[in-house]
């Protein structure tokens, strides 16, 4: 009896694995396929898959240059919007999810729902007003008007709510306050330390999202010079790429490995302190 039910065990386990590997199988082929292409030339790539990478690299890269994409100064754009947009929605928003699990105070609930619909609208339905707006305020053109919006990220704040409503230990707060600590200093110094962890998953998705943000920036930016990498790569669907397989599929590889770099570095300090920071004393 113990055998037969080792053995079914064993074929369970076994069938899991199975389905584990084509999952892996089917999320890290096509990035894979990517990074392979990006490898190989126009012809290598016209001939049939390829799973091995080659050796066209920098050809590849050379034409992206050789024909005006200047890939360098779209990726520093991308790098420092997304940075500067992560940074602020992360701490606004842990700053304002903060005040609303700590105090209570008139219209806190209006507050949060309003809160709410501002998660549940798309961005296209304000897009025109929000165009307006940055235009009265000379700020089109401008990445001001990319990084500005962030502070306040009903998205970002939704999130930190649920998460400090599971972290927040209101003893440490009230210990604090009798110290003589302000309310500043009381969320710097003790709550920030404990919502670190939301804070890596939030600036995570903040990141990814303004990486991958093309709608935006094609409405509120026209200069060249200022274009994003999102926007830079669109460009390789014109007539000038048009047979350069490989140089499009490098702009699309190098487009997507700071998100595989960025999730790489911090997944396991996410997964390790969610994991700390849900048992409570």
């Amino acid at each position: 009896m113990f055998s037969s039910y080792r053995i079914i065990t064993n074929i369970q386990r076994v069938l899991i694995y199975i389905f584990l590997a084509i999952l892996l199988a089917v999320t890290i082929g096509p990035i894979w396929l990517l990074l392979v292409n990006a490898t190989r030339s126009t012809v290598e790539i016209q001939q049939g898959l390829g799973f091995l990478p080659s050796t066209h690299l920098m050809e590849n890269y050379n034409i992206m240059l050789g024909k005006g994409l200047n890939l360098p100064r779209g990726f520093a754009n991308s790098l420092f919007l997304s940075i500067a947009i992560t940074v602020l929605s992360v701490y606004f928003s842990l700053l304002t999810a903060y005040a609303l699990v700590v105090y209570d105070f008139p219209g806190k609930r209006v507050f949060y729902n309003s809160i709410l619909v501002l998660v549940l609208l798309p961005l296209q339905l304000s897009i025109i007003g929000f165009y307006q707006y940055m235009s009265k305020l000379h700020l089109v053109d401008n990445y001001a008007a990319l990084i500005l919006p962030s502070i306040a990220s009903a998205g970002t704040v939704f999130f930190a709510k649920q998460y400090l409503e599971s972290v927040v230990i209101q003893d440490l707060i009230d210990a604090a306050r009798i110290d003589g600590a302000g309310e500043l200093a009381i969320f710097h110094q003790v709550m920030l330390p404990i919502a670190m962890p939301g804070a890596l998953t939030m600036g995570i998705f903040a990141f990814v999202a303004s990486w991958n943000n093309f709608f935006t920036p094609f409405i509120m930016i026209s200069s060249i010079d200022k274009y994003t990498l999102p926007m830079l790569v669109q460009t390789l669907r014109g007539d000038m790429y048009r047979t350069e397989y490989g140089s499009i599929y490098l702009g699309l590889a190098i487009t997507v490995m700071p998100i595989i770099i960025i999730y790489a570095i911090f997944s396991r300090y996410i997964v390790n302190g969610i994991a700390l920071g849900a048992v409570k004393d």
